[in-house]
């Protein structure tokens, strides 16, 4: 029988960890991201879902905790899998559109994740589409993966789906325009010091406003590191959502499973 609430705390709303707001908070929390990113590849992602389930099979009544769940697509199909599970992110947005969908064993919570998630609560953590990398400092990246640790019972699961930054046709200083719902967007990528920047100007009407997104470019490697660094012990690393063995020349993805 699956439990009918989670077996931690988490506050509501999480102290943030500084003042000024990073940008993260500026745009995940704009009505402008959720416009521009609201044709995710759904099938691609229960795909993923359905390949990871049959390579880690889950018991019946394993917890799940869906790390930056954003509006929680991930959290929901694995629900529907039968698995309770907990979604957190920072964005207030994004938790409301999540919760919708909420019911007795599938919660949403807004949470700063580079605070503390409970202790042994959860038999697997995903982060899932590149949600990790996004801080400046990297001592906050890897608070991120010691609280997973933390948040995992003994011999839990860790999946860590990451883009590959070693694949040498990733492409930087393009600039891409989009008109969606009559809202230009104007995007353009390039790397800053072993970060991937991307700028994004929004013209509404007679309003521009400006926006960027920042994520750590990381190999394989140093990816490791960090989760052994945290405890954690590398059980398998894939390079695509049909987890295929990871190729660094020519992979798309890079997927680390990890045990505690």
């Amino acid at each position: 029988m699956l439990p009918t609430k989670p077996n931690f705390f988490l506050t509501k709303f999480a102290a943030p960890m500084t003042k000024q707001k990073e940008w993260f908070e500026n745009w995940f929390d704009t009505h402008y991201y959720h416009i521009l990113y609201k044709k995710r590849d759904d099938q691609e992602a229960a795909l993923f879902l359905d390949n990871l389930i049959n390579h880690l099979q889950p018991k019946p009544d394993a917890t799940f905790l869906d790390l930056a769940c954003g509006k929680g697509r991930h959290s929901v199909y694995l629900n529907a899998k039968g698995f309770d599970v907990t979604g957190v992110d920072l964005s207030v947005n994004s938790i409301a559109i999540a919760s919708k969908a909420a019911s007795e064993h599938l919660r949403f919570m807004v949470h700063d994740i580079r605070q503390p998630l409970g202790a042994e609560s959860f038999n697997y953590i995903v982060n899932l589409f590149t949600s990790f990398g996004y801080f400046e400092n990297e001592d906050e990246n890897g608070l991120v993966l010691l609280n997973a640790f933390h948040a995992l019972k003994a011999g839990g699961v860790m999946v860590l789906d990451y883009f590959n930054g070693e694949k040498p046709n990733l492409q930087f200083d393009i600039l891409f325009e989009k008109i969606i719902d009559g809202v230009r967007f104007e995007i353009i990528k390039h790397v800053e010091n072993g970060v991937i920047v991307k700028r994004i100007k929004v013209m509404d009407g007679n309003q521009t406003y400006n926006f960027e997104e920042r994520v750590r470019i990381y190999y394989l490697p140093q990816l490791k590191q960090l989760m052994e660094e945290a405890g954690f012990t590398i059980r398998n690393v894939f390079g695509s959502y049909q987890l295929e063995p990871f190729q660094a020349q020519t992979s798309d993805r890079l997927i680390l499973i990890a045990e505690k």
